[in-house]
């Protein structure tokens, strides 16, 4: 079973930074792809960013482009996603998600159907 927990969320100032974790299985960060998604009251699921387990591919969403950062670590089985320069917008719930057949290219947005999801970690920019 796939399990995915995510931490590092809170309040921050925009221009800060934070950084979340999330705890995956080596499964998740051994076939497929795993990723971040966001979503903010009122909206859609947004693929934020995504990574290919296969060969490191990396998608980023162009709201983000040059201010989030996705990176794994197999020794540890957690996917990180630093994030500075915050902007109120980024306001949203985050969630680590991971899927074993699927693959993350730097042009294309991840599906919204990953097979398995965290619990999601609040992440709010504000003064």
């Amino acid at each position: 079973q796939v399990q995915l927990v995510e931490s590092g969320g809170g309040l921050v100032q925009p221009g800060g930074s934070l950084r979340l974790s999330c705890a995956a299985s080596a499964f998740s960060l051994s076939y497929g792809a795993i990723g971040w998604f966001r979503q903010a009251p009122g909206k859609e699921r947004e693929g934020v960013s995504c990574i290919s387990n296969s060969d490191g591919s990396i998608y980023y969403a162009e709201s983000v482009k040059g201010r989030f950062t996705i990176s794994r670590d197999t020794a540890k089985n957690t996917l990180y996603l630093q994030m500075d320069n915050l902007k109120p917008e980024d306001t949203a719930v985050y969630t680590c998600a991971s899927d074993p057949d699927s693959y993350c290219s730097d042009s294309d947005p991840p599906h919204p159907d990953f097979a398995s999801w965290g619990q999601g970690t609040q992440v709010t920019v504000s003064l």
